[in-house]
């Protein structure tokens, strides 16, 4: 459809959101029918097979808070107190409610000892009374796969706690909510996903109930494993977080079919090492993940634990091919960028629009980073947009924007008007390193191609940046001359400070190792301005550095730029 003129790709898309609209408006009515209701019973759960552990770290603090009755989530906050029940009354947001129905707090608690085991049954059978049979929301596909995952993985500690006649409840609850999990195909690029947890509510259960779930769960993560997974590890939406967030799931499972006596495919030990290898190549020298493509900066504690069992695993390369990014490394400067076009189709509903957009970290500290927009951030869809990122926009533009109204209601926030070409060349010596890149996402509106070159002279720690904006050809034509607008934006950490010298054009920058950092630059206008950053899913305040400057169509333009350590 990308060839196709705008009025005839939007009346296309309307007539297939229209399509699904009313097949998913004929899904929700058979979802809450008797005879699917009654194929959800299914065999009976004999007991647990297993006891599936989420790596994943907890947070006591939080589970004291909720022990206490107090539920935060993305800043919103609801008190019931220690006995209270969250389930009867208002949430403050949506967001709030995917939160607290999704059940990720239930490790949190349950770290508390028996009295946290008490009390996350409690709220686990309080929430059956409300919405068990059946419920649009609480039983939605963005709900329901994390939910079932972390019920599996409570359900040992929990059921240690429980009667024989309220263990059986929520073993049948648990298998019921898997099958109907399976059965779901809203958010096609969460199939795999879903399938997993599945797989895990499967492997936990015994008898018929569990074999039935855990070959069904195999068979679909089979079929879209290589799909998802790419041969250099990274997770097919380009999204750093996604491939983490995957290799804890799939863990999972592997270990989780190993208790139960059985053997993975070869496919899932093959997918957890390559996800390891991404894990460890998208970890910058900060400790945290590079922030790219709808993945936020996840902190230190939460990675180890993802690589605790392949802590040493074999150093990355500084190419992902597959996935499309590269990373530049000096003795004390990291660079990573973003070198590939967004994700297109399903996956593209937490792609960001945000070609050739790079993150620096110097020493440990991030001095230049990209907002980190998250599909469950307490964060607006903006920051899916270019000027939310470390590149460069004309005429103060996005090179792409989510899907809105009714379409994107429909398919999700799908990015669209995305750069569908992008270039990269790369050459490494032992001075130094080059990278070009390129990207097409201009050329229908301004005939412009944005060009971005790096280089990381390995000697000095000095990198050194272009960014050009020129047409497929240079015209000689005389006529009326047009200026287009750009800037280039280095988006800062919120813990970096930043000032601008004396010339107005350098800018020192510091990070809390207090080394300076001098950003100089040959712009017509430096200014810094304000920013946001997402981090652990809430917004924090920052700033940003924007080098602007104009633009002939005809002709093409350039700024430069350079990173170097301060003298003393």
């Amino acid at each position: 459809m990308a060839g196709l003129p705008p009025f005839v790709r939007n009346t296309a898309r309307f007539t297939r959101a229209m399509g699904v609209a009313t097949r998913r408006r004929l899904g929700v009515e058979w979802y809450g029918s008797a005879p699917h209701l009654l194929l959800l019973n299914g065999p009976a759960p004999q007991g647990l097979a297993c006891h599936p552990h989420d790596n994943r770290p907890v947070d006591a603090a939080r589970g004291r808070a909720i022990a206490a009755g107090v539920y935060d989530f993305y800043g919103d906050s609801l008190r019931v107190g220690p006995e209270g029940d969250p389930w009867d009354r208002p949430s403050p947001s949506r967001r709030f409610a995917v939160a607290l129905h999704r059940m990720d707090w239930l490790g949190d608690l349950l770290s508390q000892g028996e009295p946290g085991a008490r009390q996350g049954l409690r709220l686990v059978l309080d929430w059956r009374r409300t919405f068990g049979r059946f419920n649009r929301f609480a039983w939605g596909a963005d709900v329901l796969e994390r939910r079932v995952y972390n019920l599996a993985c409570a359900a040992r500690v929990l059921l240690a706690a429980a009667s024989e006649a309220e263990a059986a409840m929520v073993l049948s609850d648990l298998a019921r909510q898997a099958r109907h999990l399976l059965s779901l195909r809203d958010h096609p690029e969460r199939r795999l996903e879903r399938a997993v947890a599945a797989g895990v509510a499967g492997a936990a259960l015994s008898g018929t109930a569990g074999d039935k779930l855990v070959n069904t769960a195999l068979t679909r993560i089979v079929a879209l494993l290589p799909k998802v997974v790419l041969p250099d590890g990274g997770h097919v939406s380009r999204s750093p977080e996604a491939g983490l967030e995957l290799l804890f799931d799939l863990s999972t499972f592997d270990v989780a079919l190993a208790q139960r006596g059985r053997a993975a495919p070869d496919l899932i030990p093959r997918a957890i090492d390559r996800l390891s290898s991404a894990t460890r190549f998208f970890t910058l020298a900060d400790g945290r993940l590079a922030a790219f493509q709808g993945g936020e900066e996840v902190l230190p504690a939460r990675i180890a634990c993802a690589l605790a069992q392949d802590a040493n695993g074999p150093t990355p390369s500084d190419q992902a091919p597959h996935v499309r990014y590269q990373k530049l490394s000096g003795q004390a400067l990291q660079v990573i960028a973003d070198a590939g076009a967004p994700a297109t189709g399903p996956y593209a509903a937490t792609a960001c629009a945000q070609p050739l957009a790079i993150e620096i970290v110097c020493g440990r500290d991030r001095l230049i980073t990209n907002s980190g927009w998250g599909p469950d951030a307490a964060a607006p869809q903006a920051l899916r947009l270019t000027d939310a990122a470390s590149t460069a926009s004309l005429a103060d533009l996005s090179a792409g924007e989510p899907l809105g109204g009714f379409v994107g209601r429909t398919f999700g926030p799908r990015l669209v008007g995305a750069p569908a070409k992008v270039e990269v060349r790369r050459h490494d010596a032992d001075g130094g390193v080059w990278l070009e890149m390129s990207h097409d996402a201009w050329l229908p509106r301004f005939g412009l191609i944005h060009e971005r070159r790096l280089f990381l002279d390995r000697t000095t720690d000095e990198l050194r940046g272009e960014d050009r904006f020129n047409p497929p050809e240079v015209s000689d034509a005389d006529g009326p001359r047009r200026y287009v607008p750009f800037a280039v934006r280095f988006h800062l950490h919120p813990d970096t400070r930043a000032s601008v010298a004396r010339d107005r054009k350098s800018v020192l920058l510091q990070g809390p190792s207090n080394i300076g950092w001098w950003l100089r630059n040959d712009a017509v206008e430096v200014s810094i301005e304000s920013s946001a950053h997402v981090q652990a899913g809430r917004l924090r305040r920052t700033s940003q550095i924007v080098l602007r400057g104009q633009v002939r169509p005809e002709k093409g333009g350039r700024v430069r730029w350079k990173l170097s350590r301060a003298e003393g």
